[in-house]
């Protein structure tokens, strides 16, 4: 056999069920997603059977098979949640409402979001098995952007299925582990790769040859686009790019094409991309500014810890001035300060680096890494004032209310919520009296909520709630009372009270 004919045996033998791909697109709440699996083909029908004897029915239930929507991370005990939170839900409703929750809401309910995606729970009474709730969850983990536990959760699906590696691979080509990813791909044959994840996996593994064949024949079976067809080219093939024009900017890149527009030299700029590509720039091999941009996208939506923003802003010394390297500058003279337990510096420094987390929306990682520190400096005047509110946007809010006494009627109220006592308080105004209301001592859920509550559909009342604080503080600020009141009769009441805050606490609304 010669070579070219080994090679391309080697090529269609590596993923045997390629020649099936179908036509139409998976469905996804994520339309980024990248082409890289073939759906498989649907089973020709064979001869009719004969007319069997009467038998009596038979049930028979898969002993070793795992129900995805029952796959999690956090188990009960530690989310506080129960274990058959979704209930009698219809799978296909809870669904919906995950693909339907905003992003860019406020931290305490990005986090409650956060806790249902990844909680281990029963499945819903109506699951069959096929995972759709568990891949709305995951869908809804990479609008997030948290890749990491998103990858967890799909670790744990064994063995691997079509549409949760669909994710996997472009989880793995974001984080940069794409060469795991092409090697599960090659040893489970029922996975079958599109020809552009296989022409990109092949070369990764450095047989070049099968994958120019591969390209060659995908394309001639038209399923190869001609724009793909010519990035495939170019990244097989360096000396073709040479004296040619730069490809055209994808208006969807996918991270297939991210990772491929890199190799070739026209890198992607990400910040125009979802919040999941971002994190490709955390990388080492991309420069310092990037990463801190990249960080700082992630961490608004809690993709990232804290810490590891801080490890960002204080990795050197910044070499410029203006934008990022202003926010950069302000923090270290903050973080110095507080270590060196400089009551005078830190009042200096507190206003121009809070002013900064601000104005990127970071106000809650920056609490995280410094509210209690703050809260415990003897800070006087408005620096005294400005600790306590960011005090109070940190996990340890109840205690620094608790240490502080109130200066005006405004602190009097803040300081009452972070205990979850407001009755009797002046109310600081609409909002303010709305969050009162849902704190009141005998507050109760809208009919409908309540009917929820009451057929134990507790996780669509949860899901609805986030839709409704995260909606209703720009309009009907009814639904901010109703969906504070859902989370409080469920009993994440310290959830309820850190929503309360930054709504008071936050320029933004929701």
């Amino acid at each position: 056999m010669s070579r070219t004919r080994r090679a391309l045996a080697a090529a269609l033998a590596l993923w045997p069920a390629v020649a099936a791909e179908a036509q139409q697109e998976p469905l996804s709440a994520i339309d980024w997603l990248s082409r890289s699996v073939a759906e498989p083909p649907e089973a020709s029908p064979g001869p009719a059977p004969a007319t069997p004897i009467a038998q009596p029915p038979i049930t028979v239930v898969p002993l070793a098979a795992t129900n995805l929507d029952a796959v999690g991370l956090l188990p009960p005990a530690s989310t506080g949640l129960p274990a058959d939170l979704w209930g009698t839900s219809p799978t296909q409703e809870l669904a919906r409402l995950l693909r339907a929750e905003r992003i860019d809401t406020l931290p305490a309910i990005q986090g409650l979001l956060m806790t249902l995606l990844l909680a281990e729970l029963d499945p819903p009474a109506d699951s069959d098995g096929t995972g759709a709730l568990f891949l709305a969850r995951i869908d809804k983990l990479l609008d997030l952007g948290a890749l990491d536990p998103a990858l967890a959760l799909l670790e744990r699906t064994a063995p691997p299925r079509a549409e949760p590696f669909r994710r996997w691979f472009d989880i793995a080509l974001l984080l940069g582990e794409e060469d795991a990813a092409c090697g599960l791909m090659r040893d489970n044959p029922q996975i079958a790769p599109t020809f552009p994840a296989r022409v990109f996996c092949l070369a990764r593994g450095g047989d070049w040859t099968a994958a120019a064949l591969s390209l060659s024949t995908g394309a001639a079976l038209g399923r190869i686009t001609p724009e793909m067809e010519e990035l495939l080219a170019r990244f097989l093939d360096p000396a073709l790019a040479e004296g040619a024009e730069p490809l055209p900017r994808p208006r969807r890149p996918s991270p297939l094409v991210l990772r491929l527009m890199e190799a070739i030299g026209q890198p992607l700029q990400t910040a125009t991309l979802p919040v999941a590509f971002a994190h490709a720039d955390l990388r080492s091999n991309t420069g310092w500014k990037a990463r801190i941009e990249a960080g700082e996208r992630l961490a608004r939506v809690g993709a990232i810890p804290a810490n590891r923003l801080l490890g960002l802003y204080t990795e050197q010394r910044p070499a410029a001035s203006g934008g990022v390297w202003d926010r950069v500058a302000a923090v270290q003279r903050l973080d110095t300060a507080l270590t060196a337990r400089d009551p005078v510096a830190v009042a200096a420094a507190l206003p121009p680096a809070w002013a900064q987390m601000e104005a990127m929306e970071l106000e809650v990682p920056f609490a995280t890494l410094y509210g209690p520190a703050l809260a415990r400096m003897p800070l006087k005047g408005s620096a005294g004032s400005l600790a306590f509110r960011i005090g109070l946007l940190s996990e340890d809010f109840a205690e620094v209310a608790a240490a502080r006494r109130p200066e005006d009627g405004t602190e009097a109220f803040l300081a009452g919520l972070a205990g979850g006592e407001v009755q009797g308080l002046a109310a600081p105004g609409q909002l303010g009296a709305a969050i009162r209301a849902a704190f009141a001592p005998f507050a109760q859920p809208g009919p409908e909520a309540a009917q929820r509550l009451a057929g134990g559909r507790i996780g669509e009342a949860l899901l609805v709630a986030i839709e409704q604080v995260t909606e209703g503080a720009k309009g009907d600020l009814r639904d901010v009372t109703e969906g504070l009141v859902v989370l409080r009769r469920v009993g994440l009441e310290g959830t309820a009270r850190r929503a309360a805050l930054e709504l008071l606490l936050l320029e933004r609304r929701g």
